[in-house]
């Protein structure tokens, strides 16, 4: 009864997130009272698996203990403080621990609130920075097909998932996009490191042709994640960092989805041996608890701003919750877990099980492929596996999977015909194989 009389309440004066509020008058909100670990319960009794790590952002599961000690412990001493003038302890051992694990030569870190806002600090100071060395001619942005940067008008600009990003066309900068390294497209028997060694092809003629205007590449390290969960080789960013530095441009790593550890290592740059110029993280940085992003780089990129004030030549972008003490102290108990457990090791081993579990899909009739990342798997639904031929997206496939297996007490959330699972890194191999067959279930049905 609690959870009709919630939800009507909630649909009364609330409008929610990526959402047609009017399929809520069929599919019932769900009120949730309490969550532990990788389950969610509402008001009636009913548990729901968490797959999906309740949009990317929780890793060592909800209501972690370690994590809640340190907030509570916080927020007896300091909430808040304006982080113009002001620093403390919490932003400044954040930082100091975010440079030292993050990929050499990012040397400073600048606060905001969401991916989203990450994203257009990054674009900024790219920008800022060539107009400060006197390179006004430098005012473009390189992205890749099918790529997804935040809902904010910058970030949405370097996007390319027509879904979010085409009813505001007309108020987004113009960008130059290059062909997606996808590795979904390649030929039967290509290999990811050889399809997306050809691909990069394209982007390279890009830079050679456009350089002198292009301040900088924003490019998701081996998971375009709100494309599809569509993945490529690192061979990609290895390729594109040299040739970025060869025609001095800027390489803008959007790790927000896939850092700490989603990919298998920390940060998914790692696993081509690169560094970029702007690291853009959030989500899993305060392990799901409170919004908290930063922006890594360079002290040529800090060097580029700082001067006498008189040569108004300051970085002056701002948010009011910027380095807030509560965000960053869960955000170094977050990193505390990596450093006094083996989170890396345990998820590799949790992604070999995860492996093991998504084959039998491989010959479902509608899947056309089964690809995995470190601890993301996501499974191709489509209307004739030969010929790749996908469902028409008015019959909202995905929508129908998402009912069934929250009937059975599973949280997932497609991203159009996409099935993935993305979960926390508590999870067990008993819930594993609970989460995948489950899936199965909503798939078959």
């Amino acid at each position: 009864m609690k959870n009709s009389l919630l939800s009507q309440r909630d649909l009364a004066v609330l409008w929610h997130p990526c959402t047609q509020m009017h399929d809520h008058e069929t599919q019932p909100l769900i009120p949730i009272k309490s969550g532990h670990g990788v389950w969610l319960e509402d008001f009636e009794g009913n548990h729901y698996l968490d797959a999906i790590s309740s949009w990317w952002v929780n890793l060592f599961g909800h209501a972690n203990p370690i994590i809640n000690t340190a907030l509570k412990a916080q927020l007896d001493n300091l909430e808040h403080v304006i982080f113009a003038g002001f620093t403390h302890e919490a932003a400044i051992e954040l930082a100091e621990k975010l440079v030292a694990i993050t990929p050499a030569g990012l040397s400073r870190c600048f606060y905001a609130d969401n991916g989203s806002a990450a994203v257009e600090v990054a674009l900024k100071m790219s920008f800022h920075f060539w107009q400060n060395r006197g390179q006004s001619r430098k005012t473009k942005f390189i992205t890749l097909e099918n790529s997804y940067h935040g809902e904010t008008l910058g970030a949405l600009a370097v996007g390319d998932v027509a879904l979010y990003k085409k009813t505001y066309a007309p108020l987004l900068m113009d960008v130059i996009t290059a062909p997606s390294p996808d590795c979904y497209f390649r030929d039967e028997g290509e290999s990811w490191a050889d399809y997306s060694t050809r691909q990069f092809a394209h982007i390279e003629r890009i830079l050679q042709e456009n350089a002198n205007e292009v301040c900088a590449v924003i490019v998701e390290p081996l998971v375009q994640c709100a494309g599809g969960m569509r993945m490529y080789d690192a061979i990609y960013l290895k390729l594109l960092r040299a040739t970025c530095d060869k025609y001095n441009v800027h390489l803008i790593a959007d790790e927000i989805a896939v850092g700490f550890g989603r990919t298998g290592t920390l940060f998914a740059c790692e696993q081509a041996d690169i560094s970029p110029d702007f690291l853009c993280l959030s989500k899993g940085l305060t392990g799901g608890y409170l919004p908290l992003s930063a922006v890594l780089t360079t002290d040529e990129v800090y060097a580029a701003f700082y001067d006498d004030y008189s040569k108004m030549t300051a970085f002056l972008h701002s948010h009011s919750y910027t380095g807030n003490a509560l965000a960053c102290r869960a955000a170094l108990a977050t990193l505390g877990i990596f450093e006094t457990q083996n989170v890396l090791g345990n998820n590799q081993v949790l992604a070999a099980t995860m492996k093991t579990l998504s084959q039998r899909f491989l010959n479902h009739p509608n899947v056309a492929e089964v690809r995995q990342t470190g601890m993301i798997v996501a499974i191709e639904l489509v209307k004739n596996k030969h010929t790749r031929e996908p469902y028409p997206w008015q019959e909202r496939r995905g929508l129908q999977v998402y009912r069934y297996a929250l009937s059975k007490g599973l949280l997932l959330r497609p991203l159009g015909n996409v099935i993935y699972f993305i979960p926390p890194y508590v999870i067990t191999p008993e819930e594993l194989a609970l989460m995948f067959d489950v899936a199965w279930q909503a798939i078959t049905a």
